[in-house]
C-alpha cells in the first residue's frame, strides 16, 4: 500500500481538469500533464463514474 501515490501527487496531476469529469477525462487530463506509471496506475483503479471534484478522486484511489 505504501506505493500508492498520495492525493497532493495526484492532484498536481489534475490541475485544470473541469468538473464533473468521467474517470477517462481524469485519466487522460494525468497523462498530458506528464502523470507517472504510480498514479496512472492509481487513477486506472478508480471506479468508472462521473466525479463531482478532486476531493471524490482521492476518496476513490485511497479506497482502489
Amino acid at each position: 500500500m505504501s506505493d500508492k501515490p498520495n492525493p497532493i501527487q495526484i492532484q498536481k496531476f489534475l490541475g485544470g481538469i473541469d468538473y464533473p469529469a468521467s474517470k477517462d477525462d481524469i485519466i487522460a487530463s494525468a497523462r498530458e500533464s506528464g502523470a507517472d506509471d504510480a498514479v496512472l496506475d492509481a487513477l486506472n483503479g478508480i471506479e468508472d463514474r462521473e466525479y463531482d471534484g478532486p476531493t471524490g478522486v482521492s476518496e476513490a484511489v485511497a479506497r482502489g
